[in-house]
């Protein structure tokens, strides 16, 4: 029995129940991958089922403003995904379906390769193999690939594999299955060795050097930036702006935000809140520190900053981080 044959009969008595595996409509399969990514099942189930019930189709979410829609998103983060998800959906909408085609799936904003191929193959069985952190490990040990799978070369080569193994009349099943094999079986940390259906032909397991697979290259190491937030408070109203495009957050509200420089000195009682908070993104990480003011009379701020009722804000999509200001300030406040 070849490798896809012996992953799909596994697949058959071991595939995980999820809510977006029991469709074929393109709409729900692509909202799941968009959210899915860099997103842990568990949590992204919860949001799935929120988004579905609060847009139905592709033509409802494609009628939302970018507000709703990132409100939605709070606490997802990667918050491009989200605009993307929005302008993606207007884009279907003019089309009035989703393309059944690779190609002009691509074309579609924040739709990559991996996608495309999802997309492609689980609403339309068309043959294109998935290719996920999930599939880069089981094939890195499988077959005892040592080419990084984070370089072009990797990306090329592990494509290329995933694509000569994918059974073209079994596309969907064998994409779901090299996934969830991934998940449950070949898994990051503690492989399942012992139970595993492929262990006998699998190469790294007869090297023994199984948590060696798959190689990544080093990458740069992280930016550092050093924020204070002041959260303003006068008479049950606060000031927040939208962030601009360019930067972290675009598109986000948040109260004021100082960078490599003192929060100013405004009239009324500071309180300090919480330093040093660590905040971990991609490319970057966060120190934050957190202040809160109580006053009187409105402080002089730039035009953009709008105030409104502190009861209401969380009608404004904000990040994790200013989430976290905010519940610190509950805590202070009486």
């Amino acid at each position: 029995m070849n490798f896809a044959n012996k992953l799909l009969k596994w697949y058959r008595h071991n595939a995980r129940q999820l809510p977006w595996r029991d469709t074929g409509d393109p709409y729900k399969i692509w909202l799941s991958e968009i959210i899915l990514q860099q997103t842990r099942i568990a949590q992204g189930t919860d949001y799935y089922l929120r988004f579905i019930n609060r847009w139905p189709t592709v033509e409802a979410l494609a009628r939302a403003t970018e507000d709703e829609v990132l409100r939605m998103w709070q606490g997802l983060g990667y918050y491009s995904r989200a605009r993307n998800l929005l302008a993606a959906a207007r884009e279907v909408a003019k089309l009035g379906q989703f393309p059944a085609d690779v190609a002009e799936l691509r074309k579609l904003p924040g739709v990559g390769p991996y996608t495309a191929a999802a997309i492609a193959s689980f609403a339309f069985n068309l043959p294109h193999a998935v290719v996920d952190g999930n599939v880069f490990r089981v094939l890195a040990r499988h077959f005892n690939i040592s080419t990084p799978i984070n370089t072009s070369q990797g990306q090329r080569l592990f494509t290329t594999l995933a694509n000569q193994l994918l059974p073209p009349h079994h596309a969907a099943a064998y994409n779901q299955a090299i996934m969830d094999f991934g998940a449950m079986v070949c898994t990051p940390a503690a492989p399942k060795c012992d139970i595993c259906p492929m262990a006998m032909t699998c190469q790294v397991l007869a090297a023994h050097n199984v948590e060696q697979r798959p190689v990544k290259q080093p990458l740069a190491q992280k930016q550092t930036r050093h924020i204070s937030y002041l959260l303003i408070i006068c008479h049950n109203h606060t000031a927040i702006r939208r962030r601009p495009a360019g930067d972290i957050w675009q598109g986000l509200w948040e109260p004021p935000m100082y960078e490599n420089e003192p929060v100013p000195g405004f009239d009324g009682q500071l309180i300090p809140l919480r330093q040093n908070v660590r905040h971990v993104l991609t490319h970057r990480i966060i120190i934050a520190d957190f202040h809160l003011l109580v006053t009187d009379r409105r402080p002089d701020l730039p035009g953009e900053y709008i105030w409104v009722p502190l009861d209401r804000i969380d009608d404004y999509g904000h990040s994790r981080l200013v989430e976290l200001l905010l519940q610190s300030a509950r805590l202070a406040l009486p």
